[in-house]
């Protein structure tokens, strides 16, 4: 059963609880009030969602864990995105970890579920915290959520500080130094913001980012020529009789093994001159052809 079927199953079948997204204040009452599981009572159930994919005991048991996901979330305030969207990508966290739990490895699904938990935050700020991504490698990734811990004073890093914050993230200290200037910067619009004062508005990125690439007009008049071209070559190869094609084939359009003119003399048991010849007609003729 997919995670999207169980979570489909669990809200069509659950207790009511409000959503995240509505009343906060609501919900993280509602969730407190449902009691704690015992070890036992864990057991049983997730061993009965295991083997017999009772989403009545899957309920249960992601019911019973959602006030954890709650205390999680509130470990992500500083991010600056709401609580509700977090604990909301958390719970999908929850349900992943309750379909994946084994009760027979003998952890509690607390200590297994938060990885799952912070796993789906994580992924949603990455997603959220600017219009820019900030991390896309591991090592990003991991100087994105420790660097701010790992800062013991507001300002930017000292040398020796970025050395140490390095050192204990295994990363290099380039990255220590890119991480903390993508996190101190901000996103800016494209264009000049609506409604500024002409004179008194600072200049906006398009007036000063030029693209030095071709536009799309450009672009697309360059693919059809050049597959205008293909087309021709394609043509005039076809026009060419076998020993021309082959002479043009092997001694122009061969990258990794061009050939002389007296490997191919040899070849076919005629002088190096015929082979020439039967070039410069095969190039003459097919030039024609792309002039027309």
């Amino acid at each position: 059963m997919s995670t999207q079927t169980m979570s489909h199953a669990l809200v069509a079948n659950s207790l009511p609880i409000p959503s995240p997204l509505g009343s906060l204040d609501a919900y993280i009452s509602a969730v407190h009030r449902i009691e704690v599981l015992s070890v036992e009572e864990e057991q049983a159930l997730a061993q009965r969602y295991r083997d017999h994919e009772d989403l009545d005991a899957a309920r249960e048991l992601v019911h019973s864990h959602l006030r954890f996901v709650v205390h999680v979330a509130r470990g992500y305030n500083g991010y600056g995105l709401p609580l509700g969207d977090l604990i909301q990508e958390g719970n999908i966290g929850l349900m992943k970890a309750v379909k994946r739990f084994d009760p027979d490895v003998g952890v509690r699904l607390v200590s297994f579920a938060v990885h799952w938990i912070r796993a789906e935050m994580h992924e949603f700020i990455l997603k959220n915290w600017r219009i820019v991504k900030v991390a896309t490698t591991k090592a990003q990734r991991k100087l994105f959520f420790n660097l701010r811990k790992s800062k013991k004073r507001l300002g930017w890093l000292n040398a020796s500080e970025v050395k140490a914050v390095a050192a204990d993230l295994n990363v290099s200290e380039r990255e220590v130094l890119e991480m903390e200037s993508r996190l101190s910067g901000r996103d800016i619009g494209f264009d000049a913001p609506a409604g500024e004062d002409d004179d008194n508005a600072p200049p906006a990125p398009v007036a000063y980012l030029v693209a030095q690439d071709e536009g799309p007009a450009q672009a697309y008049e360059r693919n059809d020529s050049e597959e205008n071209k293909l087309e021709l070559l394609r043509e005039g190869m076809a026009s060419l009789d076998a020993r021309s094609r082959d002479i043009i084939s092997r001694r122009w359009l061969d990258d990794e093994h061009k050939v002389t003119l007296q490997e191919l003399a040899d070849e076919y048991g005629v002088s190096a001159e015929r082979i020439r010849q039967v070039e410069a007609n095969a190039l003459k003729k097919m030039k024609a052809l792309f002039a027309a």
